[in-house]
């Protein structure tokens, strides 16, 4: 993959480098960035996390729809990403290779790239219309939720606690040690 071409990318001819690769990489600002592989822990609650957002969206019959890493989510036309966990209410932000624009929900579960989910994506996914980001974090068995639509919030839940589901106004919650 011939990344040292330019020193910055467009979505366009980020996605059409990757399509080469079967690694993981997302495009931030410009700026491609390898992904590490996640370890177990992360990959268990991944696993657990989706599985009950899944059953709590079909039992709604909800049109939102739930899709994990390394699915692509085009925010912007030098931004790609692949978050942990994604939710997405509207059916016409999918082609047949990502989501085009910012979901509803975006959770990252901490790995190597602490700084990256509490700075760097934090503001990404703040600036490009998320609504709701979770920072599910292992280390500290916490999960840091910020709420950046009509009620802009920020709360902090131990793996414990349960965690009230923002864009399903409450109606629905997870609590990650029931999970792990």
């Amino acid at each position: 993959m011939p990344l040292s071409e330019k020193k910055t990318y467009t979505a366009d001819e980020f996605l059409a480098l990757i399509g080469e690769t079967n690694k993981s990489y997302e495009l931030i600002n410009g700026e491609i960035i390898a992904q590490a592989a996640p370890n177990i822990l992360h990959q268990r609650i991944s696993r657990e996390v989706t599985y009950a957002f899944n059953s709590f969206i079909k039992s709604r019959g909800g049109k939102c729809e739930i899709f994990n890493a390394p699915t692509d989510v085009k925010l912007k036309d030098d931004t790609v990403v692949q978050p942990d966990i994604f939710i997405g209410c509207d059916p016409d932000k999918f082609d047949d290779h990502k989501y085009n624009g910012a979901p509803d929900l975006v959770i990252e579960i901490v790995s190597s790239n602490r700084s990256d989910d509490f700075t760097k994506k934090l503001a990404l996914y703040k600036s490009t219309g998320v609504r709701e980001y979770w920072i599910i974090d292992p280390e500290n068995e916490r999960t840091v939720v910020y709420l950046f639509g009509e009620s802009i919030g920020l709360n902090i839940y131990t793996f414990d606690m349960p965690i009230p589901v923002g864009i399903y106004d409450g109606e629905f919650s997870i609590t990650v040690a029931e999970m792990i």
